[in-house]
């Protein structure tokens, strides 16, 4: 191979209509969101269109990078009908680039349906027009192996993900309905239905909850009704906790993060936006996935790791926690007290 196809391009191509396709799931989208800040400042004159999935169609039109949102319709392969519909979707405008964030065989196969047209493409598509040449890409974080990607379409320089375009996001106005007195500590006790081995047990959320509440917070568990089990095993452990379960939904994620004073909870994709938009986190792991590859990032976020999170105390979430948590969120009057404790 000759060596200049190892060098990364000076500049990136010119592209007046762009797609940006990125499906999820929820933590990766709001990973992805510093790659979408970084193609839409080095094009600011384009017109962007982002292709995902229903549940994140509000927040990548909250975002203001993209003129218009598509969904992926996942049409069947063996459903020629479907494709079909798809293709035409796809093809209705015509784009200079397509920048492939989610890098899947399914991501990558869409390529083909541009045929015989087929833009400027950076991913890692077979004979894409920008492949990311980094061997070392399936090992890297996701917001680096993202931003190594954009290199290699010679973007640069990518920024962390920027999330003060969510509604409330500074916490100048209080959250209706919400607004307890003191410090809050948010609690995520929730993961996909499928991986229950990331998910540190209720009791141990229900006894951490009770230690804060001693020390003047006030636990608020976040959820969807996925997670109604492990909200009803909490509170019972910790009547002062306030539910928002199934009232917690992505958009109002940033007002909670310029609330709360701390967000404890597993490798889910609320801690994701959380930790990004600023609020102080601490992230519980398990062996079941890798904080080097997938961790949150934020101004202050700390990862506790345990082979089995059966076997991860409250002790010392509750001492991260405490060390962590910041007296500055609105309204937190008694925060100095509660994170001195």
């Amino acid at each position: 191979m000759p060596a200049d196809l190892h060098l990364k391009p000076e500049t990136p191509p010119p592209a007046q209509s762009i797609l940006i396709i990125k499906l999820g799931a929820f933590g990766d989208f709001v990973q992805a969101l510093a790659a979408m800040r970084a193609v839409r400042q080095t094009y600011p004159d384009a017109h962007m269109t982002l292709l995902t999935r229903r549940p994140y169609r509000g927040l990548g039109e909250a975002s203001g990078y993209f003129q218009e949102i598509l969904l992926d319709d996942r049409p069947a392969y063996w459903n020629p009908a479907a494709l079909l519909r798809f293709r035409k979707k796809l093809t209705a405008r015509r784009y200079d680039l397509v920048v492939d964030l989610q890098t899947s065989d399914r991501s990558g196969a869409y390529r083909f349906l541009f045929l015989p047209h087929i833009p400027a493409w950076s991913g890692i598509a077979p004979l894409c027009s920008h492949p990311q040449r980094n061997p070392n890409r399936n090992a890297m974080h996701t917001l680096d192996r993202q931003a190594d990607q954009l290199a290699w379409l010679g973007i640069k320089e990518t920024p962390p993900p920027d999330l003060s375009f969510l509604p409330n996001a500074s916490g100048e106005d209080p959250i209706e309905g919400f607004d307890p007195p003191g410090p809050v500590a948010l609690l995520a006790p929730g993961a996909a239905p499928h991986r229950v081995d990331k998910r540190w047990p209720a009791e141990r959320y229900g006894a951490l909850a009770a230690a804060l509440a001693a020390r003047g917070f006030t636990p608020a568990v976040i959820g969807t009704r996925a997670e109604q089990a492990e909200a009803d095993a909490i509170l019972k452990a910790c009547p002062q906790t306030i539910s928002l379960i199934d009232k917690s939904p992505i958009l109002l994620l940033g007002a909670l993060a310029a609330r709360a004073s701390i967000a404890i909870g597993n490798d889910t994709g609320p801690m994701h936006l959380l930790a990004a938009a600023g609020c102080p986190s601490v992230v519980v792991y398990s062996d079941a996935s890798d904080p080097a590859r997938c961790a949150q990032r934020g101004p202050s976020v700390e990862i506790l790791r345990r082979p089995s999170l059966a076997d991860l105390p409250v002790e010392p979430v509750l001492e991260a926690a405490l060390s962590r948590a910041r007296s500055d969120a609105p309204g937190d009057g008694a925060a100095e007290t509660g994170a001195s404790a």
